[in-house]
């Protein structure tokens, strides 16, 4: 049902919800997982339903890039205002790899609607997200009566997000004048909830590397040379619980000196989110709260830098136990950046560290990701980042929050390529178990994404020209 203080467009959004959610499901049912070989040919399916709902949907151009690895969908619908600014929608279409058999609610490619939710891999990261768009499209045009949206609208969605973007920095640079644009907007990330709407600023980079150990030339009988042979699990054990000291802080020498500080008002807009540890846990079902001293865990999570131990492998982890001391251990290490710190720079501070500290009985190699990225944050006086909080509030009928995204995203690459400010813009929420079973989309939560799209989609070409930005190319 319809509330009666609705907005024109939230009543069109909830009179077409089912339609909106049909589609969801089947771009849901498709398992565009990039990290598997085998769902190479569901990531062009997947690329080719998006295809086509664009073109259903009125763009007049659509197309597929070659990216080099899976298939990523231009879309362009051109405005005819004269002076109408240029904005560009970045996403992504891949999904991460499942567990079916973790899976609770549904089959990960089975989706169901649930108590106000849509179950499924990548209901929420990030099919969902894109829709929105789609659907804030078509309420915008249909309570606007506009032939063409009131911005010069592209969309580069890619198929490879989920395993680093490899392919995505000679993508921009081969069609830097396809994709060229006034602002980016990258919709791939989080608000608080769906009652404590907040509007994304910022995003941590990221460092990945993996750390190989070698001990003995082969895995050897623990009983014949145990205390007297090297083992590369107990080594790797013990550097790994070097790297943070008993503050929370991480160890590497110099790794703080160039991290930008939050400021005092930046840690006001933060505090302003209504945050209850308990809740927390709930949300996130991370048991309990622990990290970097002297700062809060929005603080921690979204603004300071940490380091996780993604994997960590050894032995024999499954099966039957033979009693060996292994020959090689390995662990994938994680470090979340922000502003003020390089991806070289922390891979360089790593290297000496691990150079340093590693015990002289064993060897070992560290290498890195070739696609490490670097944080971000939207200029804070940017005209389009106001109008999209005044959107949000809009559709909420209340003050938006801002806050920041503690994972990863390509948004330095797309404004140093493009050269634009980047907004973030997303539906997902703590609870909706990212990369993990069960994912989920909250309902309320698309409907006010896309409302809150096609009320800047609508508000934005007046910020811009207010603002008297030169168009792009």
């Amino acid at each position: 049902m319809i509330h009666p203080a609705a907005s024109p467009v939230r009543a069109f959004l909830d009179d077409h919800s089912d339609r909106f959610l049909d589609e969801l499901a089947a771009w849901v049912r498709i398992p565009s997982v990039s990290a598997v070989a085998e769902h190479e040919a569901d990531l062009v399916r997947s690329a080719r339903w998006l295809a086509a709902c664009l073109s259903e949907s009125g763009f007049p151009r659509v197309e597929e890039l070659d990216a080099g690895g899976p298939p990523a969908v231009f879309a362009h619908w051109p405005c005819e205002d004269p002076g109408a600014p240029t904005v560009l929608v970045y996403s992504h279409h891949d999904v991460r790899a499942v567990k079916d058999e973790e899976w609770e609610e549904t089959s990960p490619f089975e989706p169901v609607r649930r108590l106000g939710h849509v179950y499924g891999r990548g209901t929420s990261d990030a099919k969902g997200q894109l829709l929105c768009h789609v659907w804030a499209l078509r309420a915008h045009l249909a309570v606007t009566g506009r032939r063409c949206p009131a911005v010069d609208l592209k969309l580069l969605v890619e198929g490879e997000e989920e395993i680093g973007s490899p392919h995505l920095a000679d993508l921009l640079k081969q069609h830097a004048e396809l994709l060229a644009a006034d602002v980016v907007i990258l919709t791939d990330t989080m608000t608080w909830s769906v009652q404590e709407a907040a509007v994304c600023t910022a995003v941590r980079g990221m460092v990945s590397a993996h750390l190989e150990v070698r001990g003995p030339l082969r895995d050897v009988h623990s009983g014949l040379v145990s205390g007297a042979a090297p083992n590369p699990l107990t080594e790797l054990c013990r550097l790994i619980g070097r790297l943070h000291d008993e503050h929370g802080r991480i160890t590497l020498p110099g790794f703080y000196d160039t991290v930008t500080r939050p400021t005092d008002e930046q840690r006001a807009r933060l505090a302003e989110i209504p945050f209850d540890p308990d809740d927390w846990i709930r949300r996130t079902q991370t048991r309990a709260i622990c990290g970097e001293e002297g700062y809060s865990v929005l603080e921690r999570v979204w603004m300071r830098p940490s380091v996780e131990v993604d994997a960590l492998i050894g032995g024999d982890p499954e099966g039957t136990s033979r009693g060996v001391i292994p020959a090689v251990a390995s662990a994938d290490l994680i470090f979340h950046t922000v502003p003020g710190q390089r991806v070289e720079q922390v891979e360089q501070q790593l290297r000496q560290w691990v150079t340093d500290h590693i015990g002289d009985h064993v060897d070992y190699e560290l290498t890195f990701s070739p696609t490490n990225s670097e944080p971000y944050a939207t200029p804070p006086d940017h005209p389009a980042l106001a109008v999209l909080e005044q959107a949000l509030a809009r559709t909420v009928n209340r003050p938006a929050h801002r806050m920041r995204n503690g994972g990863n995203a390509p948004a330095e690459l797309l404004s140093q390529t493009l050269d634009a400010p980047v907004l973030f813009f997303g539906t997902g929420l703590p609870e909706d178990h990212w990369h993990d079973s069960d994912e989920k989309a909250d309902v309320q939560a698309l409907l006010n994404g896309a409302e809150t799209l096609a009320h800047l989609l609508a508000d934005l070409p007046r910020a811009m020209e207010d603002d008297g930005g030169d168009p792009p190319g």
